[in-house]
């Protein structure tokens, strides 16, 4: 009867002992689930906080572009408004000349310089293949010696 009381005893304690390394992985894998939903939440709301910045960097920016063609509208009206104004109520010309707008200083601008490009003219720039080569002398047939190409 001994033999069959520890048999059952063995059996009970690893029983208890399976229960209690099932329940102890059980909690060590659980929180990390935890903490990664932790993790994934925090992240939907960066993402959400960062869309609703977007959206309202867009209405920004469109509220901009808004206020400056009302302006440049206004001081176009301005503009037209000092001219007329001027044609009609102003002596001096000079003071008609400054509010008058003129078309002509448009082509005033053609004695600037013009600007930089990264080719050259004609056929042969510095990126052509015989850039600085000397040519051969076709009369005495002799050939100077050419720089080193790498």
């Amino acid at each position: 009867m001994y033999d069959s009381n520890i048999d059952w005893i063995l059996a009970i304690v690893s029983a208890l002992a399976g229960i209690g390394i099932g329940a102890l992985g059980y909690h060590l894998l659980n929180a990390n689930v935890a903490r990664n939903q932790k993790v994934r939440q925090r992240l939907a709301e960066a993402e959400l906080e960062l869309s609703q910045v977007k959206d309202a960097l867009n209405d920004h920016f469109a509220r901009a572009a808004d206020l400056v063609t009302s302006i440049q509208r206004q001081s176009q009206e301005l503009e037209q408004q000092l001219s007329l104004g001027a044609d009609r109520l102003c002596d001096d010309l000079q003071i008609k000349r400054r509010l008058t707008p003129n078309d002509d200083s448009l082509g005033a601008d053609d004695d600037s310089p013009s600007v930089p490009r990264d080719y050259a003219d004609g056929d042969h720039g510095t990126l052509a293949e015989d850039f600085g080569l000397r040519r051969d002398d076709d009369a005495t047939g002799t050939t100077q010696p050419q720089p080193p190409r790498y």
